[in-house]
């Protein structure tokens, strides 16, 4: 019996003596597949930190307050010019046209996000790479002119933010007319052959039939025919003027603010162009969406793929007002203009 008890003392000391070599060997698999996990991940963490991003940016017009938004939501984001980001530039100089060649020099260039704006920016940039993240800035009706297959679910390789550009060009003829009763004759100030221009005009037919105002429409393809454009409008004996979309009309807001004082006339357009010197602002805040622009870029860098982030369209409308300016041409803002305007220049 004792000699049983002996042999059974020694089966569970063997039996102990194996489950401690398993528990050990285990523990030491496991570390040693933690410090490979650590770093592993530490490495890719090194790896992300060390990486300089290459940001494209394509646009028709300079706009120098809208590029330094962009920046500033970058930078609050955490990414710094020249530190952590390079932002390569391509500027069409007002003529679209040049836009593909613009959108293939920076496509050879290797870049990681391509930001642009317009209808034409996306369309250049898709043509010149179908795999390479685009975030498009305020371009008008995105669906609609065929960039994305829905605001949910954009797909491809395309998201940002677009606006309904046409009923904002609508609105403003309306407010126009609210403010000046007697106008009869309106300018609509245009870039020819923009995509959305059909939907334009079909905005302007509402207004221009329930508030009995004739629009004759004036075409300047680049800043060098805006002078031409007005000269037009003079012999025209055109009233008031609305601008429609385009960044080649919305970057030169000084300059047509400029001649619409010239020439006397009541100017509505952007807040931009009330800023500018013109008399009504109605639409959206272009330096508000290119900082959120940011974001989008921050997502796809962080490996969200374009086609999966929704596409934003702004919810907020500026009215800006520029009561000095309607002084200056003998005119007198209405009360109930005022009372709505979200800001009002004395």
């Amino acid at each position: 019996m004792n000699r049983k008890a002996g042999h059974m003392r020694a089966g569970l000391r063997r039996r102990v003596g194996a489950d401690d070599a398993r528990r050990s060997t285990r523990r030491t698999f496991l570390v040693a597949l933690g410090s490979s996990i650590l770093t592993a991940s530490f490495g890719a963490f090194a790896q992300q930190v060390g990486k300089i991003y290459r940001i494209g940016f394509l646009g028709v017009g300079k706009a120098p307050g809208r590029i330094d938004t962009l920046r500033a939501g970058l930078r609050d984001l955490g990414y710094v010019e020249g530190k952590n980001i390079i932002i390569e530039y391509r500027w069409a100089e007002g003529s679209s046209e040049r836009l593909p060649q613009l959108a293939v020099e920076l496509v050879r260039l290797n870049i990681d996000v391509l930001v642009t704006h317009s209808t034409g920016g996306p369309r250049a940039a898709r043509q010149a790479s179908a795999s390479i993240p685009i975030v498009m800035v305020a371009v008008a009706d995105a669906v609609a002119t065929g960039l994305v297959e829905s605001l949910a679910r954009p797909g491809g390789n395309i998201t940002g933010s677009t606006i309904l550009g046409p009923q904002l060009v609508a609105k403003r003829l309306e407010m126009l007319k609210e403010a000046l009763p007697h106008v009869s004759r309106v300018a609509l100030l245009v870039r020819p052959n923009i995509p959305s221009l059909p939907s334009i005009r079909k905005e302007m037919e509402t207004v221009v039939r329930s508030r009995k105002v004739e629009v004759q429409e004036f075409e300047a393809r680049h800043p060098k025919d805006l002078e031409a454009a007005f000269q037009g409008m003079a012999r025209s004996r055109i009233e008031a003027v609305v601008v429609s979309e385009h960044p080649v009309l919305t970057e030169n807001a000084g300059i047509i603010a400029k001649l619409a004082i010239n020439h006397r006339l009541p100017l509505a357009g952007y807040g931009e162009f009330t800023e500018a010197g013109g008399m009504l602002g109605y639409g959206v805040s272009f330096p508000e969406l290119y900082r959120r622009a940011a974001y989008f870029v921050d997502k796809i860098l962080k490996g969200t793929k374009p086609g999966d982030l929704p596409v934003e369209q702004p919810t907020k409308f500026e009215l800006v007002v520029n009561v000095k300016t309607a002084k200056a041409l003998g005119l007198t803002i209405p009360q109930s203009i005022l009372v709505r305007a979200d800001k009002v220049i004395e």
